[in-house]
């Protein structure tokens, strides 16, 4: 349960930075990019085997990497923009409401059981993560802040169900580090080449306070990433557990953060959809 916490916790600092990115004037993109150069440099400094190019390439869970390195650079962007314009809550309960996605796929693929309190448990994180992120203002369906979050919850689900299958299927417990660092090279290489492609139009403009803020995203992120590998090796929870129980916690906790840091404002709706994410993950983690 510890590389569980871990993982809510470094993943909950994502959403707080992100915010934190528009305070302090930080271009996402370039952040972005630097961040998981970051992240690829703490993987490889983690790695205790052997570094050979050759050796990764022919890794079968190489070409995986590179759909995920694609996937990590495009949502990523996705949540950045919706912690943005939307807000931190809206963010959070977008990317954790993809649950539905690893867990549908666990239990249909691995056939992994959900017995009747589980399955409630399930069906109240869903509830959990609306009511804690619901704003009182009406939702402008015009607007592009509805397409933002659905963006973000599909890509996420793609995300962590393709974790779960690679992690599965082709991965070796001592192979974590050197894994999550090579799905983030593949991240940041696709980003620079997105950069280089428009550059044409759009003036590259990386600066120092955009490094710094990648260097402060790509710590956390790592080990988000990192510690959730770990947390699916766990034998006494299976992953529609695993996954139902940090993306819940994940919200409450931002949540949380949004309301100390950022000076949030929480209606009963909201509080109610905390009290809802405790109530889910006692069920899910005991039952």
């Amino acid at each position: 349960m510890l590389d569980l916490a871990l993982s809510v916790l470094f993943s909950s600092l994502i959403f707080v930075i992100f915010k934190l990115f528009k305070v302090y004037k930080i271009e996402t993109l370039y952040a972005i990019i630097t961040n998981y150069v970051v992240a690829c440099v703490v993987g490889l400094l983690f790695y205790n085997g052997e570094l050979s190019v050759v050796e990764v390439l022919g890794k079968p869970w190489f070409p995986g990497t590179l759909l995920l390195g694609f996937l990590f650079i495009a949502v990523f962007n996705l949540m950045a923009a919706t912690a943005q314009k939307v807000g931190v809550s809206v963010a959070s309960v977008a990317t954790k409401m993809s649950l539905v996605i690893p867990v549908l796929f666990g239990v249909l693929v691995y056939k992994e059981a959900l017995g009747p309190w589980k399955i409630v448990g399930v069906l109240l994180a869903l509830a959990a993560v609306y009511f804690a992120s619901v704003k009182p203002r009406p939702v402008d369906f015009k607007n592009t802040s509805l397409f933002l979050p659905l963006l973000v919850f599909l890509g996420s689900g793609l995300i962590d169900t393709s974790i779960k299958y690679v992690q599965e299927v082709y991965i070796e417990e001592r192979e974590f580090s050197l894994f999550s660092a090579t799905v983030f090279a593949s991240a940041a290489l696709m980003g620079i080449l997105f950069v280089l492609l428009r550059s044409y139009r759009t003036p590259i403009r990386m600066n120092l306070r955009n490094a710094l803020g990648g260097v402060a995203l790509g710590v956390p992120n790592y080990f988000s990433i990192y510690f959730l590998l770990r947390a699916l090796q766990n034998q006494e929870l299976n992953s529609a557990s695993v996954f139902t129980i940090n993306n819940v916690a994940i919200v409450m906790f931002s949540t949380l953060l949004g309301i100390l840091l950022f000076k949030e404002h929480l209606s009963v709706k909201n509080w109610s959809g905390i009290a809802l994410a405790i109530v889910s993950i006692v069920l899910v983690a005991l039952f």
